[in-house]
This record gives C-alpha cells, structure tokens and sequence, in this order.
C-alpha cells in the first residue's frame, strides 16, 4: 500500500521485477517451499521481534483501520525523523489536497492528528524495546526536535520510565 515513486530496481533486485506500490493490499508472495529454506545468519532475537510487532499491528488493525489510513499511515512514518510528518506534506505526497486528507480520514471516523499521534506511540513503544537504540534517537525517528518534546509527550511517563516498565511486564 506504500507509495513510492522512485527506487524501485532496489526492490526488483532483491524480489523480482513484479513490484507493485500503492495498491489495495501489503503483501509478497514468495514460491512455495520458501518457508523451509534455511537463512544463513538468521537473528533468533530480531525474530521474536519482529514477530510480536506483526502480531501486534494486525490486531490493532482488525475491524479499526480503513484502507486509506493504512496509506496515510505509510506516508507518515518516513517523513517522521525529517520533520515533515504533517497534513499538508501527507497529502502532497499522496496526491490529493489536505482537504481531501481530511475528508477521507473523516469517512473512517479519524483525524490526520489522531493518526499521527498513533504512529508516533506505535513506533515508540517498538522503540523502547530495544535498549540499543538511545532515547535521543527514538526522540528523532519520531520527529522530536528535542528530546525534552518526547519525555514530555503523549504518555505521561518519560521515555526512560516507558522503558524500565517494558522491561518490567516482559
């Protein structure tokens, strides 16, 4: 469902030439038999992860997530660290008017700030799971232009506590 409207022999190179952006769907297929395939270096850790963090986004997703903010969703994430996370950026990038955004996150009963608000809270969660990455770098994944915006944000806890009690609960 991701846009993108340039780099795509990157991912020609890696997953063949029949690559479609901006879909209905996010999805790969990959030949029967792949799943067996052993990877060499495979991360047990990273695994567990990124496992979790799929689980998680698709129940959230279940019943609560139109189409269209999935795609706003996409849109958002990478602009996040350069500070362009915004309705106006958004839909320029998605070749519509901010008004047009807002009409159509409306038909799904939420705003652009809403939606905004929850990726930053979904990515820093994932985040803060993992203790190599400083705060002051999750501060700029999440398009903080301080570190003080981000342990003054959304939670009530700063992103320090938000860790110690991910730890805690696992």
């Amino acid at each position: 469902m991701h846009v993108r409207s340039e780099g795509i022999s990157k991912f020609a190179r890696v997953l063949g030439n029949d690559i479609e952006f901006g879909s209905e769907v996010d999805e790969i297929d990959f030949p029967v038999g792949s799943a067996e395939l052993a990877l060499v270096n495979a991360d047990r850790r990273l695994n567990k992860i990124l496992l979790k963090t799929c689980e998680e986004n698709l129940n959230a997703r279940k019943g609560n997530t139109g189409p269209f903010r999935t795609t706003v969703e996409n849109a958002i994430a990478p602009l996040l660290p350069h500070g362009q996370a915004n309705a106006h950026v958004v839909a320029k990038k998605l070749g519509m008017s901010e008004r047009t955004l807002a009409r159509r996150l409306a038909e799904e009963r939420i705003t652009f700030i809403e939606v905004l608000q929850k990726v930053k809270a979904s990515l820093a969660s994932h985040y803060l799971e993992d203790d190599d990455i400083p705060i002051s770098r999750i501060a700029w994944l999440l398009g903080f232009e301080e570190v003080s915006s981000f342990s003054h944000g959304w939670t009530g806890k700063s992103p320090r506590e938000l860790r110690r009690f991910d730890e805690a609960a696992a």
